[in-house]
């Protein structure tokens, strides 16, 4: 039985912090980027620049605000890093709505290919790469302030999230509205992001037979939680394995998803796997001492053990642990724009960072290692303790 969670094997040796360093040289096609109404040639910020100005507020706690930012670029060290002149605070608010974002994509798919590709022949049955989808919400205005706009415009944003559950890394992001409906509807955003070989990790949320049927068109396959009342026609019932119980799995059968009875929905068009997986309710949730509850996870994966089902549902949290790093770590719960553009350029570069982490660290980095690393960057730190710390860190993860 594959364990809890997935081992990552570290991806490079560190040599120095050049490997931070490498990002400039992807950033430097930025350049021409906005500069096409600038006729006169007198641009001071250039996006290269503005995206590396970003770089310093990610790795600088100390760093917090746009405003911030701009006394950063009046320290000559600074300037002399990420190669920009002296920049206004009106010079770095007009930078949201001048650069197109999506030349970012560019850099965070090429640095994802960068990374090696994880191995996943420990989990027999399974097809595509193990991908858990989810979103969270972006808050453009303190909570206090929120709460009086929410019914006007400023009611937030929804980042929804493609995420590698085996190296631990993001591979594609969307921005919408926070309503999660029509459009910016989780469901929605996922049929317009569905890519061949992958297996989505989904949570009830994206309960959907239509877009189960799209998935397997992809020629992708899908692990989902689904409701434990919906219709479901057993065509074989499979005996348990020893890991299978020890899982956690009470139940694996293959059948027919939905009644035959309703005309008004779509169904399933291929076999389903259903599999009931037992797990302990969280102490804050319990009503007695041994309180347990039964996640029913539907599957197109139908040659995969029931162990490597559950635990395939269980690694979707890690998508969850990622949110937590974005927002506390990386301080993306402060959004420094409320415009879309602004608001994906910096999320974009805080992807750019975390996969910048993976390299310098050689897997997926916890708060410490980033602490130092910031550490490092502020001169506080040597590169011989920099490189000490990330080897107790990683020797502590093996």
């Amino acid at each position: 039985m594959p364990s809890e969670s997935p081992q990552v094997t570290p991806l490079v040796q560190i040599q120095g912090i050049k490997y931070i360093q490498r990002v400039l040289p992807l950033l430097e096609r930025l350049r021409p980027v906005g500069c096409e109404r600038d006729r006169a040639g007198n641009r001071r910020l250039f996006f290269d620049q503005y995206c590396a100005l970003l770089l310093v507020y990610f790795f600088n706690a100390n760093v917090t605000s746009l405003r911030a930012i701009q006394r950063s670029s009046d320290l000559e060290s600074v300037r002399r890093k990420v190669g920009a002149r002296r920049v206004s605070i009106g010079s770095l608010s007009e930078a949201a709505s001048v650069f197109d974002p999506d030349r970012l994509a560019e850099i965070v798919a090429e640095l994802s290919e960068s990374l090696p590709k994880a191995a996943w022949g420990s989990l027999p049955g399974v097809k595509g790469v193990p991908t858990a989808v989810d979103g969270t919400l972006l808050k453009a205005l303190p909570q206090i302030t929120q709460a009086s706009y929410a019914s006007q415009r400023h009611s937030g944003w929804r980042l929804h999230t493609h995420f590698e559950v085996l190296r631990g890394i993001p591979v594609n992001v969307t921005l919408s509205d926070a309503k999660n409906s029509k459009a910016s509807n989780e469901k929605a955003v996922l049929r317009g992001t569905l890519k061949p070989d992958r297996c989505y990790i989904l949570d009830r949320g994206y309960e959907e037979f239509g877009l189960f049927n799209q998935i397997v068109a992809q020629r992708s396959s899908y692990v989902c939680r689904i409701r434990g009342d919906h219709h479901f026609t057993v065509e074989e019932t499979r005996p348990l394995s020893a890991a299978a119980h020890e899982a956690g799995v009470c139940e694996d059968a293959v059948g027919n998803l939905g009644s035959p009875k309703s005309k008004r929905i779509e169904h399933p068009n291929h076999r389903v796997r259903r599999v009931v997986v037992r797990v302990p309710v969280h102490a804050k949730r319990r009503k007695s001492p041994a309180s347990y509850q039964e996640l029913v996870l539907a599957t197109n994966l139908l040659d995969a053990p029931a162990e490597v089902i559950a635990t395939l549902y269980r690694w979707r949290w890690l998508i969850e642990l990622f949110f937590r790093f974005f927002k506390q770590v990386l301080g993306c719960k402060q959004l420094l724009s409320r415009q879309h553009n602004g608001i994906l350029i910096q999320v974009y570069c805080a992807l750019i960072a975390c996969l910048l982490l993976h390299v310098a660290y050689g897997q997926k980095p916890n708060k410490a290692a980033f602490e130092m690393i910031c550490f490092y960057f502020q001169g506080w730190a040597t590169e011989e303790e920099l490189l000490r710390c990330l080897e107790k860190q990683r020797a502590k993860n093996r």
